[in-house]
């Protein structure tokens, strides 16, 4: 197979998938490594390709997955997974999707790391891969001051989202 084939392929599986499409599920399925999955997402993407990498995998940007009201929240917490997880299951809990985390990095500006998180199931999943990896996250570079984008589904959830975090003592105000 070619690489041109590869790719299509690729986004074959992406165009077909119900939800993100793991690296290793696409390396695994076309007989490659994860590091050539890796590389096409790239080449595809330079291309223009709309696909988006989150820590369940990648998926086509379609305006299909995002919902209509989208808002910034400045958070701040210590890098101690239980409280991660908890700042992240009241934002899913309100019905909120945690779009990306964003730092300010003194010497590269700006920082964002797409999340995708829709669910306490995602959330599990993040923090548990957090902790197999010992990954740590971008709010150690910034004392524990970082934002997230997060979608709703209207303003009113939105409003529930931030008092959520303001009752937990998350929301940096």
């Amino acid at each position: 197979m070619s690489k041109a084939q590869r790719r299509a392929e690729i986004m074959e599986y992406l165009r077909k998938a119900s939800g993100p499409t793991t690296g290793s599920w696409l390396s695994s399925a076309l007989g490659v490594t994860r590091q050539v999955i890796v590389g096409d997402i790239a080449v595809l993407r330079a291309g223009g390709e709309k696909i988006v990498a989150t820590p369940q995998g990648y998926f086509l940007y379609s305006a299909d997955h995002f919902r209509p009201y989208k808002g910034t929240v400045a958070v701040k917490h210590s890098n101690d997974l239980e409280e991660i997880a908890e700042e992240l299951n009241l934002i899913v809990d309100q019905g909120g999707t945690v779009v990306d985390v964003t730092v300010e990095h003194p010497l590269y500006g700006e920082l964002t790391a797409n999340l995708q998180l829709s669910t306490r199931d995602d959330v599990a999943q993040f923090v548990q891969k957090m902790d197999r990896m010992e990954a740590e996250p971008l709010l150690v570079l910034t004392g524990g001051y970082h934002l997230h984008g997060i979608e709703a589904p209207d303003d009113e959830a939105m409003e529930k989202i931030r008092h959520a975090l303001r009752k937990a003592g998350f929301l940096a105000e």
